[in-house]
């Protein structure tokens, strides 16, 4: 059977959220669009449709997009049809006060103007349920230290393509210490040339190799993080 003669709304729940996975996959925006409009009008709140149909999507993209089964721009197509997705529901979420997985700034290091490792990190980290802060290319320590406080953010991730820039990322991380403030954040790095070694030698938390390493590494200290709260 073609997809065009797929009518949504003719769709059961579970039959939508499956169609809804394999639409994201195949990056249809226009569809996504409509299909979280129609589990709204169900009745389904915000948050189980961004979880369920949205997240659970894009972990399977991430997935593939690891194992090297999908590539970077069929991920930037599924990341535009879930930003549509989330576009209907980010106004809803915020009004039912639906639990946050965490606040993310995200930035290209001074002196380095490459983004595309930084966007798609970007939005697959709005794919798993994050908010993300992108302050775009050539950040310098100031702007990093400025955003992290003014959006109280849970993480900093900082990006570089060049070894000439990669050093910054140190400068970053030594000014957080020095005005003390280096444990309130996650700190996760990327980039072509930089390396686990590099990641730990800085005194990053972690560095991931790609978009679905920082995904899942984000859940992690997030997840541990929570943790020691509750335990205090």
């Amino acid at each position: 059977m073609a997809d065009d003669d797929i009518i949504l709304s003719e769709l059961d729940d579970d039959e939508l959220v499956q169609q809804m996975h394999d639409d994201l996959y195949d990056g249809l925006k226009d569809e996504i669009e409509e299909a979280v409009q129609i589990l709204l009008d169900r009745g389904w709140a915000p948050y189980d449709v961004l979880t369920r149909a949205l997240v659970a999507g894009m972990t399977i993209v991430g997935a593939d997009f690891r194992d090297g089964i999908l590539f970077v721009p069929e991920v930037l197509l599924a990341a535009n049809a879930m930003k549509g997705g989330m576009a209907i529901l980010k106004p809803l979420l915020a009004e039912t006060g639906a639990p946050k997985m965490g606040k993310m700034v995200i930035g290209t290091v001074k002196g380095d103007i490459h983004d595309i490792g930084k966007n798609l990190v970007g939005m697959m980290m709005e794919g798993a349920g994050f908010e993300v802060v992108d302050l775009g290319i050539n950040n310098a320590v100031e702007k990093y230290l400025e955003a992290i406080k003014a959006e109280e953010a849970d993480i900093l991730g900082m990006s570089a393509l060049l070894t000439t820039t990669m050093p910054y990322m140190k400068v970053v991380i030594d000014a957080m210490k020095e005005q003390g403030i280096r444990d309130d954040y996650i700190v996760l790095v990327g980039g072509a040339p930089l390396n686990e070694e590099f990641g730990r030698a800085i005194g990053a938390d972690a560095y991931c190799r790609d978009a679905a390493v920082a995904v899942e590494t984000a859940k992690t200290f997030i997840a541990r993080r929570h943790n020691q709260t509750a335990a205090h």
